[in-house]
């Protein structure tokens, strides 16, 4: 390619970028042409007198002018690495808007499921390790956790560590019935005063779990049957 015109292609991309007029040593510092600055100048010169780039201050750089971009656009521009990059940008966010519309449903479902129960409500979310929680202060409530503090103080704190919390669901024997585990058969020791209801959900390509979590003295059949309704909204 003729230098010149490798030259005004460094301009274009480069002013594209910054919006800040480009000089000679930012051309040879960034572009790797093997000449001095002092040979640039000369070349930026020649574009200049034919329309090409022009000066807009005193000892600034060049920016390009109509022309050249309209000879960018037509000769120079790398239309081929432009479709690999927008065909990846486009399928990035695709799959960050599945994922917000899928977390959005999920969000949605799970204030449906915990307004409908008197226990605390759980979801592990796409992309994400931890679980969450809605009604929290629903299990605190229980007359079990109002006479043993310290009972309540290692749920609230196996919540808190939702990683653990969440790992626990993954060992779990669950599948997309809705199952229920008594005590000691949640897995987990500073819990065992709590039963967990749950159910595996798919959701616009994204798994997850969703439950109901509470003291043993809850209403199981209740539970079970508005966990199955509030599985179908995402199904």
């Amino acid at each position: 390619m003729d230098r010149q015109i490798q030259i005004l292609q460094a301009i274009v991309e480069q002013f594209i970028k910054t919006a800040e007029p480009v000089g000679s040593k930012t051309i040879v510092v960034r572009f790797n042409l093997n000449v001095s600055p002092a040979t640039i100048r000369n070349d930026m010169a020649a574009l200049e007198k034919q329309g090409l780039i022009f000066q807009p201050h005193t000892s600034a750089g060049r920016v390009p002018t109509e022309q050249g971009y309209r000879l960018f656009v037509d000769q120079l521009a790398d239309y081929k690495k432009a479709q690999k990059i927008a065909k990846t940008t486009i399928a990035h966010l695709i799959e960050q808007n599945q994922a917000h519309k899928a977390k959005q449903k999920l969000y949605d479902a799970m204030n449906i499921l915990s307004q409908a129960v008197e226990n605390l409500c759980f979801a592990t979310v796409p992309d994400n390790e931890r679980a969450f929680f809605l009604g929290t202060s629903k299990i605190l409530r229980n007359q079990e956790f109002l006479n043993k503090p310290m009972q309540a103080s290692q749920v609230i704190e196996v919540l808190e560590k939702g990683t653990r919390f969440r790992n626990t669901l993954d060992h779990l024997d669950t599948d997309n019935t809705v199952k229920i585990f008594i005590g000691k058969e949640n897995l987990i020791k500073e819990i065992e005063s709590c039963s967990i209801i749950v159910t595996k959900y798919e959701l616009d390509g994204y798994s997850g779990h969703i439950g109901v979590l509470g003291p043993t003295r809850m209403r199981y059949a209740y539970n079970k049957a508005v966990l199955e309704e509030v599985k179908k909204l995402l199904n």
